[in-house]
C-alpha cells in the first residue's frame, strides 16, 4: 500500500464517524436536508484533497467543523432564508376556510427524517438531547438569525462547545463570539426542556387518536386532540391557522376535498410525523402530505403538514 493509499484509508475511518453530526450541524444552519447533505458532500471531498497538509493542531473533529462552516456560510451567502408559513406573516383569524395558492418562489424549510441524525447504540440521554435540538420549530427560529450567529448559537447552546474552541473554530475573537452569542440568545433561547411531552402510553394513544380522527374523516375528534391555541400550517401555503375554532372550520372544508385517506408513521426532526395518502379518482392511494406534529401534554400543539409528495422519497416513503 503506498503512502497516499494509507492516508485515504486513514482519513475514512477516522472521518466518517462525524459524518452524521456534520450533517444535522449543516442541517442547522442551512434549514435544507438536500442543501445540507452536498454541502457534506463537499466537505468530505474538500477535507479528503487536504488531508495530507492536516497538522493535528486541532481534532479531525474540529478540522471538519472548520470547512463545514465555511461551507454552509458561503451556501448562505447564496441562498434566502427558509421560513415556515408562521414566520411570513399572521394567521387567518376568521372562519374562512379558503388559502392562498402555493408560494412556489418560497425557498421552504423542510423536515430531515430522524434515521439521517440518530447515532446508535446512544444512551437515552443523547437521544433526547438530539432530539429537543432538531426540533422544527428551533430549525425555524435559527433560520431568522445572521448566519455567523447562528454558528456560534448551535457550537455554544446546542453542541456546547467552550467560547474558546468557537473562536478558533470561526477564526473570531472570544470576545466577539460572547457577543454574537448574547445577541442571539435574545431571538432563540436554546432550552433542552422547553416542551414537556406525554409520558409513552400516553403519546401513543394521542398519536391513534389523531389517526383515527384524521383517516374517518371526524373533524371534530380531530380537532378534540389539539389543543386551544394550536397552530395548523402548510407548506408551500402561506395561509396558517390558529385556535381549535378556526382550524375546525378549515379542516371540515377540507375533508370533503381530501376524502377518504390513510396515515403511515414516520418520524421528523425527533417528533412523530405521519404520511398522508389521499384516495384519487382511480381509486389508489396518492401522497397527499407529511403532517409533522408538536406534542404536549395538552394535546397536539402543533401540525406542519408539507403538501405534496416531494419529501416522500427522502423520507423512504
Amino acid at each position: 500500500m503506498t503512502k497516499a493509499e494509507a492516508g485515504d484509508e486513514d482519513f475514512g475511518r477516522l472521518s466518517e464517524p462525524f459524518r452524521r453530526e456534520l450533517l444535522a450541524y449543516c442541517y442547522r444552519m442551512l434549514g435544507s436536508v438536500e442543501d445540507a447533505e452536498e454541502v457534506v458532500q463537499d466537505v468530505y471531498l474538500d477535507a479528503w484533497r487536504a488531508y495530507d497538509r492536516f497538522e493535528e493542531r486541532s481534532s479531525l473533529r474540529t478540522w471538519l467543523y472548520r470547512i463545514a462552516s465555511r461551507a454552509c456560510f458561503k451556501a448562505l451567502d447564496k441562498s434566502r432564508r427558509r421560513p415556515l408559513p408562521a414566520d411570513l406573516g399572521a394567521p387567518r383569524t376568521t372562519l374562512d376556510p379558503t388559502f392562498d395558492a402555493p408560494a412556489r418562489d418560497v425557498s421552504w424549510l423542510q423536515p430531515i427524517p430522524d434515521f439521517l441524525f440518530t447515532t446508535a447504540p446512544a444512551d437515552p440521554a443523547t437521544v433526547v438531547v438530539e432530539r429537543q435540538t432538531m426540533r422544527l420549530a428551533l430549525i425555524a427560529a435559527l433560520q431568522q438569525l445572521p448566519p455567523r450567529q447562528r454558528a456560534v448559537l448551535i457550537l455554544r447552546d446546542v453542541l456546547q462547545w467552550r467560547a474558546a474552541e468557537v473562536a478558533e473554530l470561526l477564526e473570531m475573537t472570544t470576545a466577539a463570539v460572547n457577543s454574537a452569542l448574547q445577541r442571539a440568545r435574545t431571538q432563540v433561547p436554546v432550552s433542552r426542556d422547553q416542551l414537556t411531552e406525554p409520558a409513552e402510553p400516553q403519546m401513543r394513544a394521542l398519536l391513534d387518536r389523531y389517526v383515527t380522527a384524521f383517516e374517518t374523516a371526524d373533524v371534530e375528534q380531530l380537532v378534540a386532540v389539539l389543543t386551544e391555541d394550536a397552530r395548523w400550517e402548510m407548506p408551500p401555503i402561506t395561509t396558517w391557522f390558529e385556535g381549535s375554532d378556526t382550524i375546525l372550520a378549515f379542516l371540515a372544508e377540507q375533508m370533503r376535498v381530501i376524502g377518504p385517506a390513510t396515515l403511515v408513521a414516520a418520524s421528523a426532526n425527533g417528533q412523530p410525523a405521519f404520511a398522508v395518502y389521499a384516495r384519487g379518482r382511480d381509486g389508489a392511494y396518492h401522497p397527499h402530505a407529511l403532517h409533522v406534529l408538536t406534542v404536549t401534554t395538552g394535546g397536539v400543539a402543533r401540525v406542519v403538514a408539507f403538501h405534496g409528495a416531494s419529501l416522500f422519497p427522502l423520507f423512504g416513503l
